[in-house]
């Protein structure tokens, strides 16, 4: 059994046609959809400067106004050379968005396993084609797509990744990383290092998606999707700790702390974990979705406790190890 399953919001006969429609996913754990930001307050480029622009600022600025805005900018800010190419969204950010950047950037989750250890920390640039294959090879599983509708998938999943770049820091993708144990015996023999799993995080309004599915949560509240684990690496409570990971982050930048995720009611594994977790139903679809050709879910939230830590510390998290009792995989 897969770890997550989408139903396109389009027919087959429709993408062989290429009409041109607005992609929507359902998932075993909560969908992909996506959305732009065109909001714009407070404006700062989030990109290093060149060496023709000593200081950033806006296209606008000039003069006394300029030398103004550079020193207001030192003072809440400081330098923005933290910036990776990762985190630098190519578009005007006000300070408070850079600051989020930058907790971004520090933000770890580690856990030692019984098997191993994972981590989690924000998807890098270069790490987008790993988590594309991931998340098409568990959403072509679920959906028993023929092999030929794999590449078509992957092109799917990466300009939805792509386009959820763009609203950095209000919505962000993490991975999760393990490290298998290795025998004592087996002296100088290299440790493997994997990527295991994904979930997206959508942190605030402005980073909701755009057409989220039924039931629909309040967009102003965090809310988690796109939750998958590598095949060969489930049942060691990986999935459980990228849903802990999720959660820490939101307590540490989000202002709400009502966290909003879907689970279809066929799931029953994933359903007892976010059960475990702490989460309850509070909306179930009606009958009248399986009109739509989609799987009826539940709508949950969880309320988080609130965080103890400033949001521009960088987070180490240790959580007990909880394996699912469930024999399904997550």
């Amino acid at each position: 059994m897969a770890a997550v399953s989408i139903a396109l919001a389009f027919s087959f006969d429709s993408l062989k046609q290429n009409q041109s429609a607005k992609f929507s996913f359902s998932s075993r754990y909560p969908s992909l959809y996506s959305s732009r930001s065109n909001h714009r307050s407070n404006l700062r480029f989030a990109s290093l400067p060149s060496s023709h622009s000593p200081s950033i600022s806006t296209a606008t600025e000039t003069g006394e106004e300029k030398e103004e805005e550079e020193e207001a900018t030192t003072k809440s800010t400081g330098s923005y050379d933290f910036l990776e190419e990762t985190f630098r969204t190519g578009r005007f950010l006000s300070n408070a968005e850079l600051e989020k950047l930058k907790a971004l950037e520090g933000f770890a989750y580690f856990q030692e396993l019984e098997s191993g250890s994972m981590w989690v920390r924000v998807m890098r640039q270069d790490e987008m084609d790993s988590t594309v294959s991931l998340l098409a090879e568990s959403f072509g599983e679920s959906m028993m797509l023929p092999s030929g509708y794999q590449s078509v998938l992957r092109f799917l999943v990466k300009q939805y990744l792509i386009e959820r770049r763009e609203v950095l820091p209000h919505a962000v993708t993490l991975v999760g990383f393990f490290r298998r144990k290795t025998d004592s015996s087996s002296d100088g023999e290299e440790e493997v290092v994997e990527m295991a799993g994904t979930v997206e995080v959508c942190l605030d309004k402005r980073g909701a998606n755009a057409s989220p599915p039924s039931p629909t949560p309040p967009k102003e509240s965090p809310y988690v999707c796109n939750m998958t684990v590598k095949e060969d690496l489930r049942r060691r409570g990986i999935g459980w700790h990228l849903l802990k990971a999720s959660e820490e982050l939101i307590t540490q930048l989000s202002p709400s702390k009502d966290v909003y995720l879907h689970c279809r009611m066929v799931d029953e594994a994933p359903f007892n974990m976010y059960k475990k977790a702490g989460y309850e139903v509070v909306q179930t679809d009606t009958v009248l979705v399986l009109l739509m050709l989609q799987r009826r879910k539940h709508l949950m939230r969880k309320k988080l406790p609130p965080s103890t830590t400033s949001p521009s510390d960088t987070v180490d998290v240790v959580e007990s190890d909880n394996e699912l009792t469930s024999s399904a995989p997550v």
